[in-house]
């Protein structure tokens, strides 16, 4: 590994090579076994190559023949994607110590009292009114609700809770790697593979996401409403969401440059464009949002629903794996979980709410033998993203400030929405061009990189296969979604050349610079789809809710048809792909479905 490491960074100093190779080694002990397979056996095909090409090994060259064996591998087709894909893990695993960003500032908002037990603490057996699968944004809310409406509730998360001293005190690579479901390596299989990270802790993915908060747009409530999904009082729901999460437009003082320059970019083409609304009314610009708020600044559930469903008597069990869900004659019983030693234990219930989130739902279902619907796990949508990069005569720092700063609307009503996003060093999912001496001067530069991103509304392209807890995800790129993805493209570098950036990094292998805007779009057009990266996120839709049984899993009240006492109040239940971050729209709708739960519990 160490001289795949030395020859797709360029480092020459051997003792800053073994530090890399250390923390690379960390990264893959981090991944799934397949991944780590994948990559020990990269880095020996590697190895093997130049073996064959120069007699020695990579760790036996010389940087400058190192560089030749690259520029050799790279221009061949399947050894190019061999190294880029090598790249990513590598640059995870060096970014923070190659660009440091500074220490956030200040003392750090205190963490939120919650009722957590450890699953190796929690009886082998024990009752409850309701146990809610899934602590993320979908179970908070449900939790919370049924809570406050007098029902026992447990929830159970596979988790554990992260609390602020460690994200002041611990790198944000070692939080990064523990804080995503298999290290942020998820990937949703296709062409192009789409990398596909979620949260998993206390608080689910809202610990990490941006603090984007739109509300679901008017437009996908009318059409779920032509779907027969009540929306008439969603306007409530959301407003009372917001109102948990001191919801507000993001102050312009710590946005940073990177977010100045989208604003000034999008004002030179006269584009619509602002600071977006998020859940972060302390923030601080510290940029890592994406590794957990070091000020605790970003309302994540953890904060605000989660510790007042506590308050009402909920209680929460961490690190609980949930095998199944238990069923007798039809109806739900319970739950049976298994702690991190692999012992099981049971919480007998009559009312189970699934909010495990849209890749893992379906496979719950499936485990208890209520997969049975044919829709379960298909039309999964994930909001494809790519990004851009500007390079700027001056620093930007664009890992400073706001992790995602300002939303540029121009194109959202053709399904693109744009967003000045810049995660810590080393973090982003923006692939820099080259390998060897030439990436580590891109490395060395990059404090002059503003960076947008884009996601897309999708068509429902993906599928969740399986029953396991790491389910096969498949993504196929609709035609449609990548012309709209090279739309992006073209846009984002539009307002970067607009705020007066030199060139454009596209991240496209055989055009990986542009420096006009009509030399970015000849590019573009010409890239295949499978050459466009992408990341994905907010799944959902995998058991979508409608009045069509036939076509939907979930009655419109949140009922797995088929079996009682079974509510789905998580991602999974979206109709459509709701065009925008979905928190607001994932906790309004668990919102009214435990609302109809509570409502239900009382007349029995």
């Amino acid at each position: 590994m160490t001289g795949t490491v030395a020859a797709l960074l360029g480092i020459e100093d051997a003792a800053e090579v073994d530090r890399v190779t250390a923390r690379a080694e960390a990264v893959g002990r981090a991944l799934p076994a397949p991944v780590r397979l994948g990559l020990r056996a990269g880095a020996g095909a590697l190895d093997a190559y130049s073996r064959l090409a120069t007699g020695r090994a990579l760790d036996g060259l010389d940087p400058a023949r190192r560089d030749a064996l690259c520029a050799v591998l790279t221009a061949r087709a399947p050894a190019a994607r061999l190294v880029e894909a090598m790249k990513i893990p590598l640059l995870l695993a060096a970014g923070t110590e190659l660009l440091p960003g500074p220490l956030p500032p200040g003392p750090a908002r205190p963490d939120a009292a919650l009722d957590c037990v450890p699953s190796a603490e929690w009886p082998a057996c024990s009752t409850a009114d309701a146990v809610v699968v899934g602590s993320g944004a979908g179970g908070a809310m449900a939790a919370r609700t049924l809570a406050r409406r007098g029902l026992a509730v447990v929830v159970l998360e596979e988790g554990r809770r992260f609390p602020v001293a460690e994200f002041r005190d611990r790198p944000p690579l070692d939080r990064f790697l523990e804080l995503y479901r298999d290290g942020g390596s998820a990937v949703a299989f296709g062409r192009p593979p789409v990398l596909l990270p979620e949260g998993r802790a206390v608080g689910g993915t809202t610990v990490v996401n941006s603090g984007t908060c739109y509300r679901t747009p008017d437009r996908v409530l009318r059409r779920w409403a032509e779907a027969g999904v009540p929306v008439d009082d969603f306007a409530a729901r959301l407003d009372e969401v917001e109102a948990t999460l001191r919801v507000a437009p993001q102050p312009v003082a710590p946005l940073g440059r990177n977010g100045m320059l989208a604003l000034s970019g999008a004002a030179r083409l006269g584009w619509r464009a602002a600071p977006l609304r998020r859940n972060a009314p302390g923030c601080a610009g510290s940029g890592q949002c994406a590794a957990g708020c070091p000020h605790n600044a970003k309302n994540g559930v953890h904060l605000n629903a989660l510790p007042q469903a506590c308050a009402a008597g909920a209680r929460i069990v961490t690190r609980a794996r949930v095998e199944r869900i238990l069923v007798e004659r039809g109806t739900a019983t319970g739950v049976r979980a298994r702690r991190p030693d692999g012992s099981a234990f049971e919480i007998l219930a009559p009312r189970v709410v699934v909010a495990a989130g849209a890749t893992q739902t379906p496979p719950l279902l499936r485990r208890s033998g209520l997969g049975g619907h044919p829709a379960l796990g298909r039309g999964m949508a994930v909001h494809p993203a790519t990004n851009l990069a500007g390079r700027f005569a001056e620093p930007v720092v664009a890992w400073t400030g706001v992790m995602q700063s300002v939303g540029i609307e121009e194109l959202h009503a053709d399904g693109i929405l744009i967003e000045a996003t810049a995660s810590p060093p080393g973090m982003s999912s923006f692939p820099l061009p080259g390998t060897g001496r030439a990436l580590r001067r891109e490395l060395a530069s990059a404090d002059r990189l503003a960076v947008l991103g884009a996601m897309i509304a999708d068509a429902p392209s993906g599928r969740v296969h399986g029953a396991r807890h790491r389910p096969l995800l498949r993504y196929d790129l609709a035609p449609d979604d990548a012309g709209r993805l090279r739309r992006a493209l073209v846009a984002m570098g539009r307002v970067l050349f607009a705020a007066g950036a030199e060139e454009v990094l596209t991240g496209l292998p055989r055009h990986p610079a542009a420096r006009t805007a009509a030399e970015l779009a000849d590019a573009v057009a010409g890239t295949p789809a499978a050459d466009l990266h992408l990341a994905g996120f907010h799944p959902t839709g995998t058991a979508k809710l409608g009045a069509d049984a036939e076509a939907a899993p979930v009655a419109p009240d949140g009922r797995l048809r088929g079996v009682r006492g079974v509510h789905v109040a998580d991602a999974s239940v979206l109709p459509t792909c709701p065009e925008v971050n979905p928190q607001l729209t994932v906790m309004a709708m668990a919102l009214r479905i435990a609302e109809g739960i509570a409502e239900g519990a009382a007349g029995t």
